[in-house]
């Protein structure tokens, strides 16, 4: 079973790089082989909403962080085997293209070496310390133990192989027995995600979530940050069962955003079964998880921002129709229209939302009108991040407060970047151009 999500929250959480800006994946991917990397971007974009799935991952990957594992195959020789096992014989402009028998030698002589090492490494007891991998375990050691791969061992590591055995090996590994080296592959793809997952925990001290049944409503994370940001303020925020709705206020810059990537990307990587950037963190598993916080306008339908926004809440409600818990976080809803519009939408939304008692909501708003109204309900609870000013100079803490701020300095930061005395000087300059014309 998978978590439900989409692309905008993908893009929101910035989960893959994009351009010149590093993704979340980059934190935890330091695979050894492509087959692990691809494994890894898989598991990416499809989290795990099955607590026991999500519980047996993730005491597989602190099973090797806390043996300080290391990769324990060649990087090299695995490129070797991936690209000879991975070739076919194919029609190329009429003419077929084939292995050269050097090319097939060394990828022969790549998946011998492999194999010894495959079952030297299961034969060393490592795995007994991973009692979540034994059915995996087993299976591999009876493909090992196939018959069909007795000459494979016959063979000594590094042994130059003759032509008529390049031919036979040849055959067996590439046409016959294919699909069990595929499926030997597989699993060491997997080791190799899980050590890689392992060495970052406790590189960036990651800590590892509990996790609770689906329904029990609960979402705690404490000392949450961004993984992606240095010297980054870690925050706290418990939603408690009986209170499912955040409504966030705060002024412009004052890290409203950040928070909201830092908490949602929390929920998200821990449906992975990974490793997350806090200090400690509860959880219910939940259907879905979808974030709105940089939704474009979609112009190819001849939508603006406010149909935009209108769109992406229809989208909630149909999902939330279907009995789904979910976790819905929206940043500055309806941005998109005028103020009173925005606060009766809020409103109408946020009311909504605080009668699903099986999903989460977070809301960040600059209608601080709103909350007014939302006080009344027992489910809503309300932060805010605080401006403190020095002079006309506003410095921010970046530390989540409880309560609600009317913290507004839009003309204060224009004034402060002499934006108006910037077009008050280009207004005379034009003046004068004109009197010399």
């Amino acid at each position: 079973m998978y978590l439900q999500t989409d692309t905008q929250t993908m893009e929101d959480l910035r989960l893959f790089s994009k351009g010149d800006t590093q993704g979340i994946y980059e934190i935890y991917n330091h695979s050894f082989t492509r087959g692990g990397q691809l494994i890894m971007e898989s598991m990416f974009k499809k989290p795990l909403s099955d607590r026991e799935a999500i519980i047996k991952r993730i005491n597989i990957i602190s099973a090797f962080a806390k043996m300080k594992a290391t990769f324990p195959f060649d990087g090299i020789m695995l490129d070797n085997v991936e690209k000879y096992i991975s070739f076919d014989d194919k029609l190329d402009g009429g003419s077929k293209v084939t292995l050269s028998e050097k090319e097939a030698q060394n990828g022969i002589v790549a998946v011998i070496g492999l194999f010894h090492a495959l079952r030297q490494y299961l034969e060393a007891k490592e795995l007994d310390r991973v009692p979540e991998l034994e059915e995996e375990r087993l299976a591999a050691v009876v493909l090992l133990n196939d018959p069909a791969f007795s000459p494979v061992f016959n063979e000594k590591p590094n042994a130059r192989i003759s032509f008529a055995a390049v031919t036979a090996f040849d055959v067996l590994i590439r046409v016959k027995e294919k699909q069990k080296v595929l499926q030997l592959l597989q699993f060491i793809y997997h080791i190799d995600v899980y050590i890689s997952v392992a060495q970052v925990t406790g590189k960036h001290s990651m800590v590892f979530p509990a996790v609770h049944p689906k329904g029990t409503g609960i979402l705690k994370v404490a000392g949450v940050y961004h993984p992606l940001l240095k010297n980054a303020v870690a925050n706290t925020l418990h939603m408690e069962p009986s209170r499912n709705l955040v409504f966030l206020t705060g002024a412009n810059m004052a890290g409203k955003s950040t928070f909201l990537r830092s908490f949602s990307t929390a929920v998200y990587i821990a449906h992975m079964g990974f490793p997350i950037a806090a200090a400690a963190m509860e959880f219910s598993v939940l259907d879905g998880v979808y974030t709105t916080i940089n939704l474009p306008d979609n112009l190819g339908i001849g939508a603006s921002h406010f149909y935009a926004e209108v769109l992406r809440v229809k989208k909630m409600g149909q999902e939330l129709s279907e009995g789904k818990s979910l976790f819905v976080l929206f940043d500055e809803l309806f941005r998109g229209t005028n103020v009173k519009d925005a606060l009766e939408g809020t409103l109408a939304v946020c009311n909504a939302f605080t009668n699903r008692k099986d999903s989460k909501f977070i809301i960040s708003s600059h209608i601080i009108e709103a909350a007014d109204e939302l006080g009344k309900k027992e489910s809503a609870a309300f932060y805010y991040l605080p401006t403190i000013m020095k002079g006309a100079v506003p410095e921010y803490t970046y530390t989540l407060q409880e309560g609600v701020t009317n913290d507004k300095h839009g003309m204060i930061i224009i004034n402060n970047e002499g934006i108006l005395d910037i077009l008050k000087q280009g207004n005379k300059g034009g003046k004068r151009l004109n009197k010399q014309l």
